[in-house]
Order: C-alpha cells, then structure tokens, then sequence
C-alpha cells in the first residue's frame, strides 16, 4: 500500500465544526491572521477577556506546521543552555529557558481546562548522543541545568543508554523528565472549538490579502471580506507572499522538516526498541526525532534534506527517513510506512523566537523548532501583551533584524545544509 501524504496528526484528527459561515464583515477589537496554535491560543484567551475577536486562516486550523510536526512538547530552549548564558547573561539565559517550561505547563493547563482530548503525556525527552564526545557535552549541560535552572534533569552514561533505546548508535543520554507528548491536530482543534465557544469568529479559507492603516485600527482584506480591528496580531509562521508581510518574510527562514509513521508495531518490539516509550532526539545538527502514538506506530522525522517542503520533497525525504529509521533499529527495516509528509520549521537566524509589536503590528513566531509549546504559550501571552501588560512578553528587548540578502525564498538552503553536514562529521 502506497503512503498517504497526508499528516498522521491531520488524517487522525476531528473536523473543525465552529467555523463561521458567510463573508468577513464588520467590525471587531482584534484581528488575528493565522489559525495555528499562536492564533488559536490568543483567540481564546482574547475571547475570555471579553474582546471582539476574528481568526482568519488560510486554509484548514492548524492544517500547516501545527499539524504537521513530531507531536513532541518538550522542555528547553533550542541552544544549549549554557550557550544561551555566555551570550546573553545568566539572568536573560534563565528567563527564557523557564518560558519554555511554562510552556509545556500551559499546553497541559489548556487541554485540561477545555477538556481537549488530546494524548497528552509527560513523557520525558531523551537526548541521545550520537557520538562519544556527545555525552561529554550533555554531561556539562547536564551539571549546568541542574546547578542554575532545572532539577528535573538526570543522565544515561553509555553503558545503560540500552534501558532507554534499543540501538547500538548511541553513546549514552540526558533526560528532561517534565518534556510531553500529545497528539498536535487534535489539540489544535480542540483549541479552535474552545475559541468559537467563547464567541471568537474563525474563518477557514480566509487569505489576507490586505492590510491598511485607518485612522484608528485597520483595514484587514481577505478572500471572503473585509473587517476593520482596533488590534492586528500577525500569527503566520513562516510569512505568505502577500505584501503586507514583508517584514516578516525578509526574518523568517522557513525549511523543511521531514516525518514518517509506521504502521502499527507489536508491543514486543516496542518493548525492545523503546522500553520508556518517551520523546527522543538525536544530538546532530542535521538528526532525528523520535516517539510513540497511542497506536503503536513510530513517528520518525528529521530535517533529511535542507528544503522547501511539497509533495515531491516530502517523498524524497521520506525515503532518506526510511532508511536512516533502518539503520538506527534493524529490527525495522522493511516495516511498512503509512504516512509521510513535511512541514516547515520557521526559524530566526538566531534561533531565539521574536514576538512584540512592528508598526503598529503585533506578531509572535520563530519558534525554531519548538512551536508547538511556545506558540500555545505565545498566544496566551500576546493576549496579556495585547490588553496592557508590555511585561508579559519574554522576547520584547531583543532586536530583530533582516537576514541579508533574504527577500523571502531562502535560496541558501542547500548551502547551510552542506555547513551542517560538514558540522556532523568534524564534531
């Protein structure tokens, strides 16, 4: 049976049924563009604070990176803590590893307050080090968290990585134990369904194509009408081409991130192979992530290649996937592979995410990997950013300026992918 290209997240996931019907009109407090899990989040809490809220999405909610990632909620900041504190100070380092822990907590505190049924399981993450130096590194970051900004940390010396991961690849491991797992789509309808319930209008099918400064507010055009907003909150990700978000499109870089699922495996293997049936990541620059559905399939992904993501990209990938699944469990060459697909990864060139107010805009996005528990949080507090409280947002000093010669394709992919492969092997 051929795989489908279609996301496990979104094929296993329930309709959005709380859609509005007819044309965008009117007006409204806040406009949000982008019905991922920054838009979502914010509708919601925007709507429980009382305020006039439109959600226009280009397409289905969460039917791009939301939808379309690992599942995986985890702890910690996309550099190494230690990186963090050497070049922003140790105060600025531990502020921004906590909002990530936050994050994760606001994501459980969400689903359990609007009932989402979602999977979600506090797990543990396991970094695996793909080489031997690679422990030694995870046993200064290790020693460095512990001291400064999380207790919830423990190491996997290489002689007992096996109790974690069935694999003869690694030489041994950190584990965050208060990292989490959900399924995505669900949760991002969930979050959607919430939203509608407390009065926030959400379009499906509603590219913006325009915005224009009033006197007061905005002009927000979109392909099913026009609404006039006292607030904007930009929540794309990864900019669309329209011109209104130049901006955005000139510091975001957006690149493919690859996955596959399995078909379902027995409880034996699973047993063998991943006894703790956590996340996993590998310690590469261009590696793997790993984990478990409540089905039993592996999701497997990575940034295989360094490109855009579509149809024939994704296949492509998929088999480069395949392959590397193989070699790090033998056990599952040949299993059958049901689904594959990408998704894009929307990173600042610092890999630290952004969010404040440009212009008169307010955005949020650059999670660089780890969207699905920031952007969740991002959205709730935007919407505190939003109603008066500058204080709310963890990223409102930092500066953001254009990546040279970026106007919007990031034409470098294939050379930042060939720095990171050379990376990988001298490191």
């Amino acid at each position: 049976m051929r795989a489908s290209p279609l996301s496990y997240w979104l094929a296993s996931a329930p309709p959005f049924t709380g859609g509005a019907e007819g044309g965008v009109e009117g007006k409204v407090d806040v406009a949000i563009i982008g019905g991922g899990f920054t838009g979502l989040s914010a509708a919601l809490a925007l709507a429980k604070r009382g305020a006039r809220v439109v959600l226009l999405e280009a397409g289905r909610v969460v039917g791009e990176a939301s939808g379309r990632n690992g599942g995986q909620c985890n702890n910690g900041t996309a550099h190494d803590y230690g990186t963090l504190s050497a070049k922003f100070g140790k105060d600025v380092a531990k502020a921004w590893y906590r909002a990530h822990c936050d994050a994760v907590d606001t994501v459980e505190r969400l689903a359990r307050e609007e009932g989402i049924a979602c999977d979600f399981n506090r797990c543990g993450r396991v970094k695996l080090a793909a080489k031997p130096q690679h422990y030694d590194k995870l046993v200064r970051a290790h020693d460095l968290l512990a001291a400064e900004v999380d207790e919830n940390v423990r190491l996997v010396p290489p002689e007992q990585v096996r109790d974690e991961v069935g694999s003869d690849a690694f030489h041994g491991a950190l584990i965050q134990t208060t990292s989490a797992q959900l399924h995505p789509a669900r949760f991002g309808v969930g979050l959607a369904e919430a939203a509608a319930r407390a009065s926030a209008r959400i379009y499906e099918q509603a590219e913006v194509t325009g915005l224009d400064r009033l006197p007061q507010g905005w002009r927000v055009t979109s392909s099913r009408g026009t609404v006039s907003a006292d607030q904007v909150l930009v929540a794309t990700g990864g900019a669309p081409a329209a011109a209104p978000f130049g901006f955005f499109r000139r510091r975001i870089i957006s690149v493919g991130s690859f996955v596959i699922a399995t078909e379902p495996l027995d409880n034996a293997t699973i047993d063998r192979l991943l006894p703790g049936r956590r996340n996993y990541v590998t310690s590469k620059n261009i590696g793997n992530y790993f984990r478990l559905t409540p089905d039993n399939r592996l999701i497997f992904g990575g940034r295989a290649r360094f490109a855009i993501s579509d149809p024939r990209s994704d296949l492509k990938s998929g088999r480069i996937l395949e392959e590397t699944m193989g070699e790090l469990f033998p056990a599952l060459k040949g299993v059958g592979v049901d689904h594959v697909w990408g998704g894009m990864v929307d990173l600042t060139a610092d890999r630290v995410p952004r969010a404040g107010e440009q212009d008169g805009l307010y955005y949020a996005m650059g999670y660089s990997g780890h969207g699905v528990q920031m952007a969740t949080h991002m959205g709730q507090q935007m919407a505190r950013v939003m109603s008066g409280e500058p204080d709310a947002n963890p990223w409102a000093k930092l500066d953001w300026p254009s990546v040279p010669g970026h106007f919007g394709k990031p034409w470098f992919l294939p050379l930042v992918g060939l720095w990171y492969k050379w990376q990988d092997v001298i490191r």
